[in-house]
């Protein structure tokens, strides 16, 4: 579970996501905005698009490279994909390759990684470790969505939690947009979740953590 809240006069929402493709959505009082299981709708559609990713496979078929410190070094071509809500940077921030591309990049190269990275520092943010850096765009760079970057298009700090490796903070540095970004608080991590969580309807499992009365007569 996770506060999420952006800069300016948005308001904090918190979120319940459970990968591949469910989300629900609420207002800090509780107010449902969006729930959704990801399995509502057909995805004949997808696979009949007849488009290169209809063909990519699903992530976990496929094993990333890994180095020796346990991070991915190469990434491979699979179908990722990420739940969003409103601004599709959502998706970027649960899933923040923009940041750093699939594989990479031969040191000869001048600018050819997707970001130039400075000041990196290992930080706390809402009590979880988390890698900072001062991210500045290169002419490589490519946002998850496009128009939809998450950096701007000066210098950006950015935090990226160690364990699951979202992006939970931006705070553009540069230029009119100076201070605005967003914030997330990773409030737990491989929580089991129930179908219900992600529908509007009634709940119809009972939390068996609560005492249920039995009236006798």
């Amino acid at each position: 579970m996770s506060w999420i809240s952006t800069d300016g006069e948005s308001p904090a929402l918190r979120a319940w996501v459970r990968r591949p493709a469910a989300l629900r959505v609420e207002t800090a009082d509780g107010t449902l905005l969006h729930s959704s299981t990801g399995n509502e709708h057909s995805r004949d559609s997808f696979y009949v698009s007849a488009t290169k990713a209809s063909w990519l496979v699903a992530p976990r078929l496929v094993t990333p490279v890994y180095n020796e410190t346990g991070y991915v070094h190469r990434r491979p071509k699979a179908a990722y994909g990420e739940p969003a809500f409103g601004d599709p940077r959502w998706a970027a921030m649960l899933d923040p390759v923009e940041l750093a591309g699939d594989a990479p990049v031969p040191y000869e190269t001048p600018f050819a990684n997707r970001v130039e990275l400075e000041d990196v520092t290992e930080e706390v943010h809402a009590g979880r470790r988390v890698l900072g850096a001062t991210a500045t765009p290169n002419i490589s760079y490519q946002p998850f969505t496009p128009g939809r970057p998450l950096i701007g298009s000066g210098r950006t700090r950015v935090l990226v939690d160690v364990a699951t490796a979202v992006c939970v903070s931006t705070t553009a540095l540069d230029g009119d947009l100076a201070g605005c970004g967003h914030r997330l608080a990773i409030s737990g991590v491989d929580e089991y979740m129930i179908d219900d969580l992600f529908t509007d309807a009634p709940r119809t499992l009972t939390d068996v953590r609560d005492h249920i009365p039995w009236q006798v007569g």
